[in-house]
Order: C-alpha cells, then structure tokens, then sequence
C-alpha cells in the first residue's frame, strides 16, 4: 500500500479490495450525492456514470487522478480535468458485450412471442463504437442483415457501408440506440429521435434504447408511442433518470432501470481496466489479472439431448423480464421514492453472467455449434 494514499470510490463498483487494497485506502460513498467535502482528502477518485465530476467537485480537493468504471465520459469534464493537469481514464469496451447481449436477449424473446425467426429480421444499428460496433460484428456473425447509421465514422471512413438514419428508421424491424450523448459539435445526438422523425419507423418495429435516454425526446416518444401501439419500445435509458416516467414506462414491452451493461463480468473487467491505469500513473507494474478477481459462474455448463432452442440458453444467462418486473414495482411509488427505488435496483443488481461464461455440451449438429458459438457462447460438440 501507497502510505497515505487515499482512494474514494462509488459503492456501487465491485472488487474494489481485491484490486485496490494494496495500493491505498478505500472509502466508499453513494455516487449519486457525492460532493465537493467528500473528495476534499482524497487522492485517486473512481466512479461511475451518476457522478457529475467537474471544477464544482474538485476545485478545493487533492485529487490527482479520476476514473470512470464506464464506457461513456460525458459525466466528467474532461476539458477542465486537462486544464488542471489530472489523469483521467475511462474503461472503454468494459461492459459492451453485456449491453449486446441484452439487446439480443430482447430480440430473441420478442421474436418467440410473435412467432417469428430473428436471424429473419433485419437489424438498424445507430452509432457503432465500442457497443454498436460489436453488435454489429456479433449480428452479421449470425447472419443477421444490418443497416449502420454512424455519422462520425462515415465522414471518416467513407459513406460505403452506412446509411443515414432516415432509411435506417423505415427499413429495419429493430433500431438499436448506442450513441454517446453530444449536445454541439456536427453530430449532436440529443433528441436525436423526435417528433419529427419517429413516424418513418416501419410498421410493427422494435425501438430499443440501451445507450443515453436523451437520445431519444422522451414525450415525443410517449406522444408518438399512443398514436403507434404497432411499434414496441425496449427501453433500459430515461431521459430524466432517475425519475422514471410511467407514462413512458407503460408503454414499454420491457423497461429497464439502466442495467443493460450490468453483468458482473463487465462491471469487474471495468474495475480491473481503472486498476490498470492508477498503476501506470504510480508507476507500479500491473500484478493482478482479469481472471484471477472472476469468480466462477454459478451454472457453468448446460447440458442439452443434442440440439437447443437457442432462446433456452439465453434465457438462462439472462432474462430481461426479471428486471423489467422489477422496475415496474416502483413506477406509482412517490416521486422522490421512485427515484430513490431506481438506485437501489442498480445498487442491488443481481448477479448475472455474460454469455461466454456458459459452456453448452451434448451438441451433435455443427450448424448448431457455430450459431451458439457467435452468440457468444462457449458451445462444444458432444
């Protein structure tokens, strides 16, 4: 342990001892209320999306490096940050493969409710950085058609291989949100999805959100979802979150309380990636591994009589409707309830694996083995 190195952490981020405890002490606090007392000692600030880090948070405090156990960045002022000469770092990539399987779990379950084949759908995939990107990957893996609508990457790569999010809002049966939240700039995400361009989904479309809830124009979207019972709306992100609307949330086929990244692998490997940093920053060498803090799964192996619906063993690694039942038991609470009751679903998340951590045996057909296989699951033959 560095002497006197003190490390403030939000509460709700895992393996903090495991990873940390050799290198200074640990508090833990909520990360929603923190404040400007609370870091005013602190060396090493690590937290988590729900903690707004700015010159209000930092200006009187010690802190010499902050990390956010977290894909997106734009709860830190990154630019103040920079001015002040504090190390920043994020963990990009951590959770993305728990976010795609989310959005296949909800997939695969709609489409079994309807009847339908999902490698038959066709998928719209709007801003392919570390999330949308492997979903994509994983999709066209599987044999799914994708549209892409990504902007930033287009105007870098070539127009080629994209399209704008007009076409991709009339031709695709499910729209995936996995944009940033930009506000300037060229591109700005905000209400991206609004009043005037939410009438061109197809009829009958999945809409699904598991990126930032401001992406999409929230009473736009309840306006737009009770002239348009045909479409089906996922969402796992809210405008005004905490604060759930329930007039949002009623008309949700599955509504989430921010969870869709939520696997134990994603939130350690999170963890893992900010205990990297702060050694580099100390200058002391990377000792403890990713595998070395998971612990095993508790179903580790599913055995099945040579086939499987695939829907089987998604449900088993992860079954959206356990948490969509879960937030709809808050929606009438009171306001401030309400709030409070969605914090407490993400601080006492269950846990839950990602796909890969399942190994399927007994199959006997390699069409079987390889579908399983880029689902992400670690399928073998009999």
């Amino acid at each position: 342990m560095n002497p006197g190195l003190k490390i403030l952490a939000d509460e709700n981020i895992p393996a903090l001892d495991a990873l940390f405890s050799d290198i200074g002490e640990i508090r833990r606090l909520p990360g929603r209320s923190m404040n400007a007392a609370d870091v005013a000692d602190a060396d090493v600030l690590l937290v988590r999306s729900i903690t707004r880090v700015d010159e209000q948070l930092l200006a009187n405090s010690r802190v010499g490096f902050v990390g956010t156990a977290t894909i997106g960045t734009d709860h830190l002022d990154t630019g103040w940050l920079d001015s002040r000469g504090i190390p920043w770092c994020s963990a990009p990539g951590c959770n993305a493969d728990a976010v795609v399987e989310y959005v296949l779990s909800a997939l695969w379950h709609l489409c079994a409710q309807q009847g339908l084949d999902p490698l038959t759908r066709t998928l719209g995939v709007v801003g392919a950085g570390n999330v949308g990107g492997r979903l994509v990957n994983r999709l066209r893996a599987l044999g799914v058609e994708v549209l892409v609508c990504d902007p930033p990457r287009a105007e870098r790569e070539g127009s080629e291989g994209f399209v704008d999010l007009e076409q991709l809002l009339g031709e695709v049966d499910l729209v995936a949100l996995h944009t940033p939240l930009t506000e300037g700039g060229d591109h700005p995400t905000y209400h991206l999805l609004n009043e005037d361009n939410l009438e061109l989904l197809k009829p009958g479309a999945i809409l699904l959100n598991a990126g930032r809830g401001p992406v999409i124009d929230n009473w736009s979207l309840i306006r737009f979802m009770r002239r348009r019972a045909d479409v089906q709306l996922v969402l796992d992100v809210w405008e005004e979150e905490p604060l759930v609307l329930p007039e949002l949330a009623e008309q949700c086929v599955i509504a989430t309380p921010h969870i869709a990244g939520y696997s134990l692998d994603g939130k350690i490997r999170g963890t893992w990636m900010l205990y990297q940093q702060v050694c580099n920053w100390l200058g002391k060498p990377v000792q403890i591994s990713l595998d070395s803090v998971l612990p095993e799964p508790e179903v580790a192996a599913l055995l099945v009589n040579r086939s499987v619906d695939p829907l089987k063993p998604i449900a088993l690694t992860y079954d959206p409707y356990r948490d969509d039942r879960a937030l709809r038991a808050t929606l009438y609470l009171p306001p401030e309830e309400r709030m409070q009751a969605f914090d407490q679903l993400r601080k006492g998340y269950p846990v839950r694996r990602e796909f890969s951590s399942l190994r399927i045996e007994g199959l006997e057909d390699e069409g079987q083995v390889e579908l399983l296989g880029n689902l992400g699951f670690s399928a073998v033959i009999a």
